[in-house]
């Protein structure tokens, strides 16, 4: 059993209502469990900015698949969602990415561990900060408060108040 980390995004129809179907989906999924949610943020989209702001967030995940197993979940999931990749960082359904799997470093042509550009994301790193405040990224020589104090000023984040109410899974981390 493995800890992972995954960021969720979502900005077409129902946005909580996907995230909250994509949580669920995964934890229901055999080798996987959802172990605390962050707190929901909404952001103003990054890259290709004509399109409605994002509900992010990140999950703690345990797990027995292996790294590429857990990337072929997540693109099921996400298939499920009916994310349609047409335009790179374009709007979706749901975008499910793994940040974290251990302390591992994996370069493959369809799959990076860590997150190439999570480093430069305020939707990822404060979530991840909320779970997780001493975490370190494998491959880096700072902290993840060194990280988010890099960030552009310009990165919107605003928190949202979301009770997830689902068997067992909080919105608020155990600290």
């Amino acid at each position: 059993m493995v800890t992972a980390y995954l960021g969720l995004g979502a900005n077409l129809g129902d946005r909580l209502k996907q995230l909250r179907q994509a949580v669920e989906m995964l934890h229901h999924t055999a080798g996987i469990s959802v172990i605390r949610i962050s707190t929901v943020y909404e952001t103003a989209p990054v890259g290709y900015l004509n399109q409605p702001p994002f509900y992010n967030l990140v999950i703690e995940v345990h797990t027995t698949l292996s790294p590429i197993a857990l990337l072929a979940t997540v693109n099921q999931v996400e298939k499920k969602l009916h994310r349609v990749r047409e335009v790179r960082w374009g709007p979706r359904t749901i975008d499910i990415d793994i940040l974290l799997y251990e302390n591992r470093v994996i370069k493959q042509e369809d799959l990076q561990i860590p997150h190439p550009r999570m480093k430069e994301r305020a939707f990822v790193l404060i979530p991840l900060r909320e779970l997780a405040p001493h975490i370190e990224i494998p491959g880096s020589d700072q902290t993840l408060v060194d990280l988010i104090r890099q960030l552009p000023p310009d990165q919107e984040i605003r928190p949202l108040q979301v009770d997830w109410n689902m068997a067992g899974l909080s919105s608020t981390p155990n600290r």
